[in-house]
């Protein structure tokens, strides 16, 4: 009997052992890059960092040529182009509403608990975050309530 040798075009082990190794480093890239991704995301969304810049950055805006009222029943008054505005802490957000309450605004969410308090022309605001964060937005108002104006 006679044997031929044909030339079949086919994989090699070697071949099959390389591509083996390629896709298996692939697919640990991966599930590294996606462990990665979702840490951050877990971070992101525990953090109130972004949300807290954000708040201060509002109550700088919204408390800048205003004139400082009083504090009174956990809520800051303030009057800003003739119109007497309320911010203070209302179920578990921040928000900004008229002086009788009405009106939604909310400024931060996910809070346990919210403190005023005045010295001077300062307000200081300390607010407790549901997840234990605490935090405190300091203000010193330019115009008092008899009219006065100070130097910041």
């Amino acid at each position: 009997m006679r044997f031929y040798r044909y030339k079949s075009k086919a994989f090699t082990l070697l071949e099959c052992l390389v591509a083996l190794l390629v896709i298996s480093g692939s697919v640990l890239v991966i599930q590294g890059l996606t462990k990665l991704v979702h840490t951050d995301y877990v971070r992101a969304q525990a953090s109130t960092d972004s949300d807290w810049q954000i708040f201060c950055k509002q109550m700088r805006s919204e408390l800048a040529g205003s004139e400082f009222e009083r504090v009174e029943g956990g809520f800051l008054y303030v009057k800003k182009a003739g119109t007497e505005l309320r911010f203070g802490k209302v179920a578990d957000d921040f928000r900004k509403t008229n002086a009788a309450g009405a009106g939604y605004q909310p400024m931060i969410f996910g809070l346990e608990a919210a403190n005023i308090s005045e010295k001077a022309d300062s307000v200081q605001i300390d607010l407790k975050f549901q997840k234990g964060e605490v935090r405190t937005f300091l203000y010193k108002f330019t115009k008092s309530k008899a009219g006065s104006s100070s130097t910041p």
